[in-house]
């Protein structure tokens, strides 16, 4: 076979794929720009739950049951101790006694009340009948209302008996057994929330102004991610032994695989940067190499070696190093890297 013919049929079977290479109108691309960011320094901060509480008996009486114990989940308004009411209840049936006598005195000082002014206004009793009719109601009405508060009072030292949860949490500790005798103000149980947790940091009081005036900062989670501060507060005194202010981090409710007392990292705003990125699906990771393929302005598309930073918002990363402004990195590297291996290689003489 003749050698020329030979070659030329390769060039014409080569060249739709350097075309296709070099035209690069097949491979979706995006440019490498400088986006700015918060300038932002890292702190230790401790976990905390915004609501824990520690309950305590209203009334006195003997622990007759413990409904619940040291990591049990309660929902609220459940009871968790229940005290022995034997007092109470006496206590109650006796206010209600009183109450329906007092009612019954009642009717009676408005009937006679109302006979009297009837009798008053034909001019058949005295004055002094119907001023003794009038203060005999009062009183009726004074000693009426005394017996419902009484009532009240009663029914709600009934109800202290039963020791309900103020909201949904976890017990973390237990304070009594049952057959203790409790009295108003001794510890039952301590119990925490896990749906809405804070974080504390102490913050260098050299940053406390940036701190204050950007008003931004970031949770790190154990995964990685990240969850911005809802509120952030900070104490307007500093701490004399180690020179930092206390800041309180407000996290959304329902924060994942967080609870009191474990330490996260924090990113407190202190200003603006500005860094190259490009989309993070452009990156390439091949074992311990990582790049993006870059097309040139004629269209050829290259391997490139770079030194990525931070995940950025809209799934983009930072590059610290590897390419320029302006550089067009291919949006599927899958798709790149098959078209870099079909691209005719280059001599030094472009040939």
């Amino acid at each position: 076979m003749n050698r020329d013919f030979t070659i030329g049929m390769i060039l014409c079977l080569l060249a739709p794929l350097s075309l296709q290479a070099e035209s690069g109108a097949a491979i979706p691309s995006a440019a490498a720009e400088y986006l700015s960011i918060p300038r932002e320094i890292l702190l230790d901060g401790t976990l905390e739950a915004v609501n824990q509480a520690t309950l305590s008996a209203q009334t006195g009486g003997q622990v007759k049951e413990i409904l619940f114990d040291v990591d049990d989940y309660v929902e609220q308004g459940k009871v968790i101790v229940l005290l022995r009411d034997t007092e109470q209840k006496a206590l109650a049936d006796q206010a209600q006694g009183a109450l329906r006598e007092a009612e019954a005195r009642l009717k009676e000082a408005r009937d006679d009340h109302a006979r009297i002014q009837d009798v008053f206004a034909k001019r058949l009793v005295s004055q002094a009948d119907m001023d003794r009719a009038t203060a005999a109601l009062k009183a009726a009405e004074a000693r009426f209302a005394t017996a419902r508060a009484s009532l009240e009072q009663a029914l709600e030292q009934l109800e202290y008996t039963k020791v309900r949860a103020p909201y949904s949490g976890i017990v973390t500790k237990r304070h009594v057994e049952v057959g203790e005798v409790a009295q108003p103000g001794k510890p039952l149980m301590t119990g925490i929330s896990l749906d809405q947790l804070r974080v504390l940091v102490n913050v260098p009081q050299s940053l406390v102004s940036a701190v204050r005036t950007q008003g931004r900062v970031r949770v790190i989670l154990p995964d990685g991610s990240s969850v911005d501060a809802l509120k952030l507060t900070i104490f307007p005194f500093a701490d004399q032994a180690s020179n930092t202010f206390k800041v309180r981090i407000d996290l959304p409710r329902g924060a994942a695989g967080l609870f009191p007392g474990m330490y996260v990292k924090t990113a407190f705003a202190i200003g603006d940067r500005r860094v190259l990125a490009v989309p993070e699906k452009a990156v390439a990771y091949r074992g311990e190499v990582t790049g993006v393929y870059v097309i040139s302005k004629e269209g050829r598309v290259g391997f490139r070696h770079i030194r990525p930073g931070q995940r950025l918002a809209g799934e983009r990363i930072a590059i610290l190093a590897g390419i320029e402004e302006g550089e067009k990195v291919a949006s599927d590297p899958i798709e790149a890297g098959a078209l870099l291996k079909q691209q005719p290689v280059e001599t030094e003489n472009g040939g």
